[in-house]
């Protein structure tokens, strides 16, 4: 933040520092010299437009002194005794000028390409089920995937958030957690769906649904968002033909194999790489501790898509798509919220500026969901409340804000499964409660946390 600041008790009148603002019509002119000026005045217009911007003679003699005068050419050229005294003569007769500063770039600028990519990543994996579910789909066979792949976004958030906090350390250190973490959360996931399916195709696809989601965080933590769209390759050509052509069973299970394949080799070329680097000296290892909200609210986002799903599958495919819009607006947060601070003077000014942020940035996620969900037949409020407070959960935990939307989140899930479990499936009334009051707390926490200038800082 920029506001007035007294540079001395007398407020200038006395003979310490004073910042002198110059009148906009008493900017120095450069001249060109001439034979019989005043060697001095020659010097204070070659050197014009580095003196005005001094605040105190002493800056000018430092300046004197880098462009080499010597004792002896002060006193025969410029009539003066010493570098201090033509310093101050200089001050005097060139009038203050205070250039604005450049514009400073945007610190949090998004990468538009990534952000995008990313949103695509998010959906095209859904392009499997197209596939294959003629294969597997029974009742059991859902509920296995879907506790497979709960667990799977649980362990994956707080995985992908350990090494990123791993990766501060050093490259082999984040290796060595992905190293154990990613195949260990394709195991558990994997055996979930087993216990929940039991021998047969659809645990086979959960299996497979695991590697995937493993193979994938680990390239998506690691910013290799264009390899992990080389792997989906194949499962896309293959759901690209299904409109026209049924490929046959062969092909409906090979693609989907082979994308899996590719995902975990580039996976593991990727954790290679990272191990064959050198280790840092004195890195401390965080405490597991510190990842358990991300792996929570992981848990309960899941739980509420699933839920979604349920009534409007196709309404969680616009959600997903969002994704990656959703991450470049919270970039775009960061940036505005950088801006604001450099242009308000005061905390209320700036509290009043980052609501006016959070209210754009919210908005702008939002209202493209509602033609989304009209197109999908889905009722747009539910939807929107999933959003929002999906959204602000990610937007606190980018500043490090992990317990307070793990836990909003988590209440609102355990709303949404109480009321499955006593009601039936939940309704479009049920869910924009649960949703909406959990979105408006955490919507009043980025009001209150981020709204400070030191969580900008």
């Amino acid at each position: 933040m920029s506001g007035p600041m007294a540079l001395e008790p007398d407020g200038g009148r006395g003979d310490t520092l004073s910042l002198r603002l110059a009148r906009a019509d008493t900017t120095p002119a450069l001249r060109v010299p001439r034979a019989g000026d005043d060697p001095v005045d020659l010097l204070a217009a070659e050197l014009a437009d580095r003196i005005g911007p001094a605040v105190h003679p002493y800056e000018v003699a430092a300046l004197l002194e880098s462009e080499g005068l010597t004792g002896e050419r002060i006193t025969e050229r410029y009539g003066h005794p010493d570098l201090f005294a033509l310093a101050a003569d200089l001050h005097g007769r060139v009038p203050r000028s205070f250039p604005e500063p450049p514009p400073a770039a945007d610190p949090w600028a998004p990468d538009h390409v990534r952000c995008a990519l990313r949103g695509a990543l998010f959906a095209l994996p859904g392009l499997a089920y197209l596939l294959t579910g003629r294969l597997w789909h029974t009742e059991r066979g859902v509920y296995a995937l879907v506790a497979a792949g709960l667990l799977s976004w649980a362990w994956g958030q707080a995985l992908s958030h350990r090494a990123a906090l791993r990766l501060t350390a050093g490259r082999r250190e984040a290796g060595g957690t992905l190293l154990v973490g990613a195949p260990a959360g394709a195991l558990v996931a994997s055996l979930a769906g087993f216990a929940v399916a039991g021998p047969g195709p659809a645990a086979l696809f959960a299996a497979g649904q695991s590697l995937y989601l493993a193979a994938a965080g680990v390239l998506l933590v690691c910013g290799r968002e264009r390899v992990l769209l080389a792997a989906l390759a194949p499962l896309t050509a293959g759901a690209a033909v299904l409109p026209w052509w049924d490929p046959g069973p062969l092909p409906r299970i090979t693609l989907p194999a082979l994308t899996v394949a590719l995902s975990v080799a580039a996976a593991a070329h990727v954790v290679r790489r990272l191990l064959g680097a050198d280790a840092a000296s004195g890195a401390g290892r965080p405490g597991l501790a510190a990842s358990l909200p991300y792996g929570l609210f992981g848990l309960a986002a899941g739980v509420l898509v699933a839920l979604v799903g349920q009534r409007q599958p196709l309404a969680v495919v616009a959600l997903t798509l969002s994704m990656g819009p959703a991450e470049w607006l919270l970039y775009r947060y960061r940036g505005l919220s950088v801006a604001a601070l450099r242009t308000t003077t005061d905390e209320t000014g700036f509290r009043l500026r980052s609501a006016a942020v959070l209210a754009v940035c919210l908005g702008g996620y939002l209202l493209p969901l509602v033609p989304a969900a009209l197109l999908t037949e889905a009722a747009p409020g539910p939807l929107l409340a999933v959003a929002a407070l999906l959204w602000c959960a990610l937007l606190l935990q980018a500043f490090g804000i992990a317990w307070l939307p793990a836990a909003v989140t988590l209440a609102a899930a355990a709303g949404m499964a109480t009321v499955a479990l006593i009601g039936g499936p939940p309704g479009a009334a049920s869910l924009l409660l649960c949703c909406g009051t959990a979105g408006g707390v955490l919507a009043a926490g980025v009001l209150w946390l981020l709204g400070r200038p030191a969580a900008h800082a």
